[in-house]
């Protein structure tokens, strides 16, 4: 067996924050709680849920205003700053983000030498867009001692295009930070699978790229959360089990994070990224020729 060229122990944490000022503290603790047991436990990739700091369902806008913090400088990530300089780890987190009067829905990455980037989710679920304004800053893939490490948040899953441009980037894992809601039935499988572990096997798969997905549990304000959080391979099959839909859970896998890079090439006549045909569906998808729009 050949030795790993890049060892990551990768963690997922599944837990239970809740929106209000008065457990914004708390929240911030047991993220750290958990984050040090998954770090005492060898995780040196910890993933977070999105607003893993503040709980999901604000009542109106300046509640979300208020839960809000500045990045780098707001007291959640300075936090998460000082954790992962002490245990020498790499921690995505979710937290809403103020920039002036903007909100946005963002995670973030950091490591032992401190900031390292953030996203800013580009799909607003349902009332987030009272809240938040839309992404602005691409679909970025950070570069670490590590790996290549994308993010993308929740319903961004439901895009094909976040995990394929995120891929197409040389993303060797993504974190994908979730709030994933309880929606109209059937939830879940006979297995206990619920349809966004489904999306999340089928963008690693279609895209050969490592997927750690840390979902959120528990209910709020009437509205109640699917948990199954999952490690994917590059082929889309999860790594160890799938988390249950109402269990605190760190999940972990260790896997050679850089083997993401040779995934898409299945065998001597096919490469997933080189038989696309652009030249084909390009015009077709309306991203830039649809007749509709103006020239």
């Amino acid at each position: 067996m050949n030795e790993a060229v890049s060892a990551v122990r990768v963690a997922v944490v599944q837990f239970d924050p809740q929106v209000g000022i008065q457990h914004s503290q708390a929240n911030l603790e047991h993220s750290l709680e958990l984050a040090r047991e998954a770090a005492i436990n060898g995780a040196n990739l910890i993933v977070l849920p999105e607003l893993a700091n503040t709980g999901y369902l604000f009542g109106t806008r300046q509640e979300a205003f208020l839960h809000a913090e500045l990045i780098p400088e707001g007291p959640s990530m300075q936090a998460w700053l000082d954790f992962a300089r002490k245990h020498q780890v790499y921690l995505a987190a979710g937290l809403a983000e103020r920039d002036g009067v903007q909100l946005f829905d963002s995670a973030v990455l950091v490591g032992p030498g401190g900031f390292i980037g953030k996203y800013r989710k580009a799909h607003l679920w349902n009332r987030e867009k009272l809240w938040f304004t839309p992404g602005n800053l691409g679909f970025p893939v950070f570069d670490t001692p590590i790996g290549r490490i994308g993010l993308l948040i929740c319903w961004d899953i439901w895009f094909p295009e976040v995990p394929r441009l995120l891929s197409l980037q040389g993303a060797d894992i993504i974190c994908s930070l979730n709030n994933w809601i309880w929606t109209p039935p059937p939830l879940f499988d006979d297995s206990g699978k619920c349809m966004a572990s489904y999306l999340t096997m089928t963008a690693a798969h279609a895209n050969n790229v490592f997927i750690a997905a840390a979902n959120r549990i528990g209910e709020e304000q009437g509205e109640r959360y699917l948990g199954c959080s999952l490690i994917t391979g590059t082929n889309g099959w999860p790594i160890g089990k799938v988390a249950s839909a109402d269990e605190q859970t760190i999940l972990y896998a260790d896997i050679d994070l850089t083997s993401a890079r040779s995934a898409p090439i299945w065998n001597s006549l096919n490469d997933l990224h080189r038989d696309r045909r652009v030249d084909v569906y390009e015009s077709m998808l309306g991203y830039t020729d649809h007749p509709l729009l103006p020239r």
